[in-house]
């Protein structure tokens, strides 16, 4: 598995952040059963940077927690069987890795909502990355019935890895 991790922001997380990334990331990828080495980027930054992705990319003008830029497509969420005959060219070349997709989330916000949600910001963070997987993996939340199973999926993946409220 490969992280590529981008922090561009000034403002700082004061605890080991890349640590509980990958934590996610990779309890993520078993939970989902990956069958391959996966590669992925996140991108730390802050709510002007985010606000002007969100402009651009999804046409809403305001800062967001998260951006989830997947480079598959499910019919079913989680399903792999069609990964290496519909795109093949998702693998990256020199590690035969398969690329996710990018992640980029507002630090502004990771710290903004653990202090409304009352619980700290490492447990936010570890939210947000979960949450932006399993869109790498093809879940949503624009219909009830889907929304229920990723927060399920969210809940269930940081429940296992104890990180709690």
């Amino acid at each position: 598995m490969t992280i590529e991790l981008e922090y561009e922001t000034e403002e700082k997380l004061t605890f080991s952040y890349e640590e509980i990334i990958s934590q996610v990331v990779e309890g993520a990828l078993d939970d989902i059963a990956c069958p391959y080495e996966a590669e992925l980027s996140i991108v730390l930054t802050d709510n002007d940077s985010i606000r002007e992705m969100n402009r651009n990319f999804r046409g809403i003008d305001r800062a967001t927690d998260v951006l989830s830029f997947p480079m598959l497509d499910f019919d079913v969420p989680g399903d792999f069987s069609h990964v290496e005959e519909e795109f093949e060219d998702c693998f990256n070349p020199e590690t035969g890795e398969l690329m996710l997709g990018d992640i980029v989330i507002s630090v502004d916000k990771v710290k903004e909502q653990a202090k409304s949600y009352g619980h700290s910001q490492e447990r936010e963070l570890a939210f947000l990355v979960a949450h932006s997987m399993y869109h790498l993996f093809g879940f949503d939340h624009m219909d009830d019935a889907e929304r229920e199973v990723m927060e399920e999926k969210q809940r269930n993946l940081l429940t296992f890895l104890n990180i709690n409220r």
